[in-house]
């Protein structure tokens, strides 16, 4: 009957459609008793997940994480045992805020219910776009998950830091961290006669960020101005070569590597300074900071 059925061979179109309804039937049974997390067999009691977590009270929280942003922070205010998985976003390094040989030391996932569950952590986190599926599966089954913004200014960063440092039971941790962002934001801060430098950061899919970005904020605290937001645009806006090259800048900053970012072109830009910046500077907060200012500095330092 299955060969029929796999092959097509032999059957009806009434045949195929009721062996096709049964497939359904039958996903629909494993999924849930992959939901319920029954190891042995679907027949088998579970140990409710509420007694499991009792038993863990006076533990720190073991976590699973399903953003990379995330991860870079959890890594540095917990345990690393109690950092069960991270986004597997992490372990690429075209993604990942987190240096390779560190991300690579922890299990990464995909963000699967089936993943979590495998793992059953005390607590997961997740961005805010979480699929509503997910979060909903996830709370059916008992798993608390406490979901994370896009930090837009270096205040939603911190607020982030000293949520998840509770969360990891190291409240100091996180307050360390803050201090270490503040000292590396004091130590390059532009000087007080300094003005701010014309730019454009020119990012992946040739966009520009918007002025409610945490990029945005730290360029202006490190004495940049958006060039773009001058000439009308906003998040996400695609910058054509052609008007770049018509209304060009002080300082180009390129974190593409589309075919118009390596133009020519661009060489005709005499009086237009172009760097290069990593994309993995742009978009995390947390420690990712640290780094965006340092690198940050150095371009405003040799711009002068």
């Amino acid at each position: 009957m299955w060969q029929a059925r796999a092959t097509g061979r032999g059957r009806s179109g009434r045949d195929l459609a009721e062996f096709r309804y049964l497939d359904r039937q039958i996903c629909r049974v494993a999924a849930a008793c992959l939901l319920a997390y029954l190891p042995a067999a679907c027949t088998a009691v579970p140990e409710p997940r509420a007694e499991r977590s009792a038993e863990r009270s006076a533990d720190l929280a073991r976590m699973v994480s399903l953003n990379p942003c995330i991860d870079a922070i959890l890594l540095e205010v917990a345990d690393p045992s109690q950092v069960l998985a991270i986004s597997q976003l992490s372990h690429d390094p075209r993604s990942s805020s987190i240096a390779p040989g560190t991300a690579r030391r922890f299990k990464a996932v995909s963000g699967t219910v089936e993943e979590v569950v495998a793992l059953d952590p005390d607590l997961v986190l997740a961005g805010s776009y979480l699929a509503p599926a997910t979060r909903e599966a996830l709370s059916d089954i008992g798993y608390r998950t406490e979901t994370f913004g896009i930090a837009g200014k270096l205040s939603d960063s911190h607020a982030q830091v000293r949520a998840l440092a509770r969360l990891a039971g190291h409240a100091a941790r996180g307050e360390a961290l803050i201090g270490r962002i503040e000292q590396v934001l004091a130590d390059n801060a532009p000087p007080a006669s300094h003005l701010p430098i014309s730019t454009v950061l020119w990012q992946p899919g040739e966009i520009v960020p918007g002025e409610a970005t945490l990029v945005s904020d730290l360029m202006r605290h490190m004495g940049f101005s958006s060039h773009s937001a001058a000439l009308g645009m906003g998040q996400g806006d695609y910058l054509p070569l052609e008007v770049l090259l018509a209304h060009p800048p002080e300082l180009l900053l390129i974190a593409g590597d589309a075919r118009a970012q390596h133009h020519p072109a661009l060489a005709e830009l005499t009086h237009t300074r172009i760097e290069r910046l990593d994309p993995s500077l742009l978009y995390c907060a947390g420690p990712t900071i640290v780094r965006t200012v340092t690198r940050l500095a150095q371009i405003r330092e040799a711009a002068r």
